[in-house]
């Protein structure tokens, strides 16, 4: 992961902690958040996605929604300054911080 892109996605989760409710993170919590993220999807989330292949194809891809959802919901228990009230503020933050990386990464 490149400095840029760590630099967009500690942005994007700032954006995205204050758009959606029952989310709160500090700063230290968002530059830790953003490299976790970043183990999580590099390492568990690839196997968790081979795992639920065959719930992600029955439901036509939104079960990956749910898996990324969840993904936060781990990041919560391990990164301190980082909170999520529950399954539906994950599942809207990990809306939002996508949107927001993408919309950055357009402008790039």
């Amino acid at each position: 992961m490149s400095i840029i892109r760590w630099i967009v996605s500690v942005v994007a989760i700032l954006i995205a902690a204050h758009l959606v409710p029952g989310v709160e993170v500090t700063l230290v919590g968002a530059i830790v958040l953003a490299v976790v993220l970043g183990i999580i999807n590099l390492f568990v989330k690839p196997v968790l996605r081979l795992l639920t292949l065959p719930l992600t194809i029955i439901t036509l891809g939104l079960f990956s929604l749910v898996l990324n959802a969840l993904l936060i919901l781990l990041a919560d228990l391990i990164v301190p300054g980082f909170t999520v009230a529950g399954f539906w503020a994950a599942f809207l933050f990990s809306i939002v911080v996508s949107l927001v990386n993408a919309v950055f990464h357009a402008l790039d």
